[in-house]
């Protein structure tokens, strides 16, 4: 049965990572419902919060090809988790004279603000979960939507961190520090003296 799955990938913050993730993504044929990324408190590591519909096998499928990635530092799936989760929505209503104050007290039943005033609309922005940023849509729409932008779930489990784990030194195999040994190395097939 396809349901809604909340994943979170801390990320490595440079160029290409996003597009290595989301061509992974598109390549596997997932159907995704939203993708925000920002940096953390560490500015060398970004989070991911992707949103996706599927079956629980598509779910896990995802996060086995996200954690093969290079880049990507750890995973987590929310599912059963108690989560905080906000999403913001900036929506330029239609408002004559005559609607302008249901607007506003919708806006403010909504704990939402207005952001800009014109002589034909209104701005809001509002910052929520998902479904009071669909309640508010849905009592704006009868006013007449121009415009709706919405920037895509962002989440984090409640109480406990997700970590980064720490990274490991990259092995030196076959690399000496400090001064060259006296004796024989190879150079071209060839024995030479150093």
């Amino acid at each position: 049965m396809s349901q809604k799955h909340i994943i979170s990938a801390l990320v490595e913050n440079h160029s290409g990572v996003l597009a290595r993730v989301s061509t992974l993504i598109s390549g596997r044929g997932f159907n995704i419902d939203s993708l925000a990324v920002g940096e953390t408190h560490d500015p060398t590591v970004s989070r991911m919060t992707i949103v996706m519909v599927g079956d629980d096998r598509v779910c896990e499928q995802m996060i086995k090809q996200l954690n093969k990635l290079v880049d990507v530092i750890k995973v987590e799936d929310f599912r059963g988790q108690d989560i905080i989760d906000r999403e913001l929505m900036i929506a330029k209503v239609q408002a004559s004279a005559e609607t302008r104050s249901d607007i506003m007290q919708i806006v403010n039943t909504f704990r939402a603000k207005i952001v800009d005033v014109t002589g034909e609309s209104l701005t809001v922005e509002v910052t929520g979960n998902e479904s009071k940023i669909d309640a508010i849509l849905e009592l704006l729409d009868p006013f007449g939507l121009q415009e709706v932008v919405r920037t895509g779930m962002v989440a984090m489990s409640r109480g406990r961190a997700l970590k980064t784990p720490k990274k490991k030194p990259i092995p030196m195999s076959g690399v000496q520090s400090g001064k060259a040994k006296k004796g024989t190395a190879k150079a071209g097939g060839k024995k030479v003296k150093n």
